[in-house]
């Protein structure tokens, strides 16, 4: 994969026309790659001076950089380098993990790979902005200038493992004057990325913003099936409906070990999303968990194309609920745990911020294939209290010592904490 990521780079568009090419566009895109991955925003300085100080650095041997371009040299280089240049990784990986029999381990209800769709932002402003940019006005007139995309991922019930798949950015459409919005941004990933996906059996999960008609036609024409959260205020047909109609209702009783809890699931088939005659039929389901002392817990309910019966409703409603693993699991990883999504690594006037944000995403994903294949990283990684331990352990020796190679580095941390090195590792 290393290698497969290091080739497509220097396949990268170089609008660089004279005989100034010192650095190459894969030094440049390898080096902003460094960054994200080793969650270490100083790691180019680090390597920069280890390079003149002992000859080499972790940048060479770990990453491949032949040279380091400056800060400045990376934005301007990959400023004009748009991020489905890369996508084909997201695409490679993909493959890897199905090959291994990793894909089919996260398989979830009708034996489907769930993916969760949402939004997120990662680039916020009131001041710096780029054509790339949508804007909001805030009530006293002022703009602010963000970038977001919609960050499709597989999750699985009970598993912490999420693997994300190709982004879509909200950007400014071409040939429209209408602001781009997170539903048109998930109905051209659709358009784009069905094709390719269709033979994996997917059950798309999202929030009630994605559990209308056009876009539950979208997901039907492409073969995608659905559990998408479904508000009673934002559909009120399909509601008057259930209100008429004695419904279904399977009972769960569960101890906690502290109270029991009671799980009230009511369902039912063949309802309409909206009001009219071409209307959707859907299927419903809800699940309301309440304490012994009468109070709730919890209450939501989702439409999907999956047909519920009382043997089914359970795990329909557990697929549905994974959803938030997109959000916890994901995004708020990304913003919080050290990859840091939120913060401004460079804007451009092109497609950097996009760009950058595409690399963030791709090194959370190396991160995934190494948990899911590599046993000594996943060795590390059990044996390290917290993802944070794990990552400032990295940063303090990539910064004082030279490693030939990433078996090189990881057989030094695991002989460091005296654990027993993998017997199938190479």
């Amino acid at each position: 994969m290393i290698g497969f990521f290091r080739n497509m780079l220097q396949t990268l568009p170089d609008k660089r026309t004279g005989k100034n090419t010192r650095y190459g566009m894969e030094d440049a895109a390898l080096s902003a790659f460094s960054v994200f991955f080793t969650q270490t925003p100083s790691f180019l300085s680090y390597q920069r001076t280890m390079a003149a100080t002992k000859g080499s650095s972790n940048a060479q041997s770990l990453f491949g950089v032949h040279q380091i371009p400056c800060d400045n040299q990376i934005r301007d280089l990959l400023d004009g380098v748009k991020p489905q240049c890369v996508f084909p990784v997201f695409a490679e990986i993909l493959l890897l993990l199905k090959q291994s029999g990793e894909l089919e381990a996260l398989r979830s209800f009708g034996e489907t790979l769930l993916v969760a769709m949402d939004g997120v932002e990662y680039f916020s402003s009131y001041s710096i902005h780029c054509p790339k940019c949508s804007t909001q006005t805030d009530k006293d007139g002022t703009v602010r200038y963000f970038h977001g995309a919609v960050t499709p991922v597989i999750v699985s019930p009970g598993r912490s493992t999420v693997v994300p798949m190709v982004p879509e950015f909200i950007v400014p459409q071409d040939g429209t004057d209408k602001q781009d919005c997170e539903i048109a941004a998930a109905k051209r990933w659709l358009a784009t990325h069905a094709q390719t996906y269709r033979s994996m059996a997917i059950t798309v999960l999202g929030d009630d913003l994605y559990c209308h008609q056009p876009f539950c036609e979208a997901l039907h024409s492409h073969s995608f099936n659905f559990i998408l959260t479904c508000r009673p205020d934002s559909h009120k047909t399909l509601y008057e409906h259930l209100d008429r109609i004695s419904l279904p209702t399977v009972f769960y009783k569960r101890w906690t070990g502290k109270t029991e809890e009671t799980y009230t699931y009511r369902y039912l088939n063949h309802v309409p999303l909206r009001d009219s005659d071409d209307a959707l039929l859907v299927n419903w389901c809800e699940l309301t968990v309440t304490r012994s002392d009468g109070k709730q817990l919890y209450k939501n309910a989702f439409a999907t194309n999956h047909l519920i019966s009382g043997q089914t409703v359970r795990a329909i409603v557990q697929s549905g609920r994974t959803r938030w693993k997109v959000e916890n699991e994901h995004n708020n990883t990304l913003k919080t745990k050290g990859y840091n999504l939120e913060h401004n690594f460079g804007h451009g006037k092109q497609h950097l911020s996009s760009l950058l944000a595409t690399f963030n995403l791709l090194s959370l994903l190396f991160h995934t294939l190494l948990e899911l294949l590599d046993d000594k990283y996943r060795l590390l990684r059990q044996h390290l209290p917290t993802r944070k331990t794990f990552f400032d352990d990295l940063r303090a020796l990539t910064r004082y010592l030279v490693f030939e190679s990433w078996d090189h580095l990881l057989t030094f941390m695991i002989e460091g904490l005296e654990l027993q090195i993998p017997p199938n590792s190479s």
